[in-house]
C-alpha cells in the first residue's frame, strides 16, 4: 500500500454511493474475496491462547463456555467496525487515525501495538519449536530455526500476501482437524454440562482475571485493525462492504477461532478437569493425553501446535512491523523492503530472546500484555470516535446506528477488561 499523505478524503460525505445498487456475490465468489479473516485466525490463535484455553477448561471444566458468545459478538464487531471505516473512508485504520487526529495519536498507538506483537512472536517461536519435536522428535531449538527458514522464504519471495493466506489457512484446517481428532479420542463432552456453561453466565471462584484476559485476545481490537491492512492487500473496494465479503470474512474469522479454541477448552474439560491437573503449556497436555490416547496423541497435539505457533508467526511478525509503519506514514505493503526487513530484524531479535531463556517467559509476556493494556484503549477510541463521526460515512445516506451501538457498548466492555487485568498485572 502507498503512503497514504496526499490522498484526499475530506470531501467523502459529500459523495452519495447506493448500496442498494450493489449486487450480492455467489459462494464461490465470496471464497475469492475472503480471506484476511482467516490470516487473522492464524494470528489469534496462537500458543498463547491454545495454552490458555487449555488451562481454563482443566481448572474450571465447562463453566467458562459462555464467554464464546461474547467472542463471537464482539469480534465480530470489532471486525465490521473497522472494515467500514478503511473501506468508507478510503484508508486503513491507523492512517485514519493519523487523518482525523494527528501524527501524534497514529505513532502512540502504533508504538505500543508493535512492541505488543514483537514480545508475543518470542511465545509464537517456542510453541513452533514445540511443535516440530512432539511431531519428530529433535530438539525444540532446532525445529523452531528450520521453521523459521521457511517464514523468511515466505516473507521474501514473490506474491507475500497470498503465500501467507494459504500458509495460514493450511494451518488453520490443521489445527481443526488435529483438535476435533483430540476431542474424539477423548470421548467428546457431556453435552448436558456444556449447555449449562452456554446459558449459565457467571464466574467461577478465582476465574475473572484469566477468564478476562482469555476474552480480550480472542476478540482483540488489534485483530480489526490489521485486517484493514490486509483487506488493502486483497484490494477491496466500498462495494465489498455490501456484496457480502465482509460478512462472510469476519464471520469466518470469528467461527475459526471459537472452533479452534472451543475444541482445546473442551479436551481439557474433559481429561483434566475430573482429576484436577492444571497445564501450563500446550506440550504437557500432549503428555496428559497420552494415557487416554496413547503415543498418537504427542504428534496430533505437535501437528496442531506446529499450526498455531507457525500461523501467528507467520501472521503476527508481519503485522507489528505493518502496524509500526503506519502509523509514521511509511510504506505498508507486505511487498515492500521495508516489511520485509524489519519482519526479519523482529525475527531474530526474538528468536535470540526465546533461544537464551529457553522458552517465552513470564516477564515477556508481562510487558506484552502492558503493551496491550495501553493501546487498545487508546486505538479504541479513535475508532468509537471516526464510527460516530458524519464525515465518515462515505457518502451513505443511512448511518451505522446498530453498529455504533454495538461498537460503543464493546469498547465500554474492552476497557474495563483492559483495566482489570492492568489491575490484575501491576499487583493492585
Amino acid at each position: 500500500m502507498e503512503n497514504t499523505t496526499n490522498l484526499n478524503i475530506s470531501n467523502l460525505s459529500e459523495n452519495t454511493f447506493d448500496e442498494s445498487k450493489v449486487e450480492k456475490l455467489s459462494p464461490l465468489e465470496l471464497l475469492k474475496r475472503v480471506g484476511p479473516g482467516i490470516v487473522l485466525t492464524g494470528i489469534v490463535i496462537g500458543p498463547g491462547a491454545v495454552t490458555t484455553a487449555a488451562m481454563i477448561g482443566a481448572k474450571y471444566g465447562y463453566s467458562l463456555m459462555w464467554m464464546y458468545i461474547m467472542i463471537a459478538f464482539m469480534g465480530s464487531t470489532y471486525v465490521m467496525a473497522t472494515y467500514r471505516l478503511s473501506l468508507l473512508t478510503g484508508i486503513p485504520t491507523i492512517h485514519a487515525i493519523r487523518h482525523y487526529y494527528g501524527p501524534a495519536a497514529a505513532g502512540f498507538t502504533s508504538i505500543a501495538l508493535f512492541l505488543t506483537c514483537c514480545f508475543f512472536t518470542i511465545g509464537n517461536i517456542s510453541g513452533t519449536g514445540a511443535g516440530m519435536s512432539l511431531i519428530f522428535g529433535i530438539n525444540w531449538k532446532l525445529g523452531a530455526v528450520i521453521m523459521i527458514a521457511v517464514l523468511v522464504y515466505c516473507y521474501f519471495s514473490k506474491g507475500v500476501y497470498g503465500k501467507v493466506e494459504k500458509g495460514v489457512g493450511l494451518c488453520v484446517i490443521g489445527m481443526i482437524i488435529a483438535f476435533y481428532v483430540v476431542l474424539i479420542g477423548t470421548g467428546g463432552p457431556d453435552w448436558s454440562q456444556f449447555g449449562v456453561g452456554l446459558v449459565k453466565w457467571q464466574f467461577p471462584e478465582g476465574s475473572m482475571t484469566t477468564a478476562l484476559g482469555f476474552l480480550s485476545t480472542h476478540a482483540a481490537l488489534t485483530t480489526g485493525i490489521y485486517g484493514t491492512y490486509l483487506g488493502a492487500e486483497k484490494k477491496w473496494k466500498k462495494e465489498d462492504l455490501f456484496n457480502g465479503t465482509m460478512m462472510a470474512d469476519s464471520i469466518a474469522h470469528v467461527v475459526g477461532v471459537i472452533l479452534i479454541s472451543a475444541a482445546v477448552m473442551l479436551v481439557a474439560a474433559i481429561v483434566l478437569n475430573p482429576i484436577g491437573k492444571v497445564v501450563s503449556s500446550p506440550t504437557e497436555l500432549a503428555e496428559m493425553l497420552v494415557p487416554v490416547m496413547g503415543s498418537i496423541a504427542r504428534p496430533i497435539m505437535g501437528v496442531a501446535l506446529l499450526g498455531a505457533g507457525f500461523s501467528s508467526l507467520l501472521g503476527n511478525t508481519q503485522r507489528g512491523v505493518v502496524l509500526l509503519n503506519a502509523g509514521f506514514d511509511r510504506p505498508t505493503s507486505l511487498e515492500d523492503k521495508s516489511i520485509r526487513i524489519g519482519a526479519l530484524i523482529v525475527l531474530a531479535v526474538s528468536a535470540v530472546i526465546c533461544f537464551a531463556y529457553g522458552g517465552s517467559p513470564t516477564q515477556l509476556i508481562f510487558i506484552a500484555n502492558l503493551a496491550t493494556a495501553i493501546a487498545t484503549p487508546v486505538s479504541g477510541l479513535f475508532i468509537v470516535m471516526m464510527l460516530w463521526r458524519k464525515d465518515t460515512n462515505g457518502g451513505l445516506k443511512k448511518a451505522p446506528t446498530a453498529l455504533r451501538v454495538c461498537m460503543t457498548g464493546c469498547y465500554i466492555v474492552c476497557l474495563f477488561l483492559t483495566f482489570s487485568s492492568l489491575k490484575s498485572l501491576l499487583g493492585f
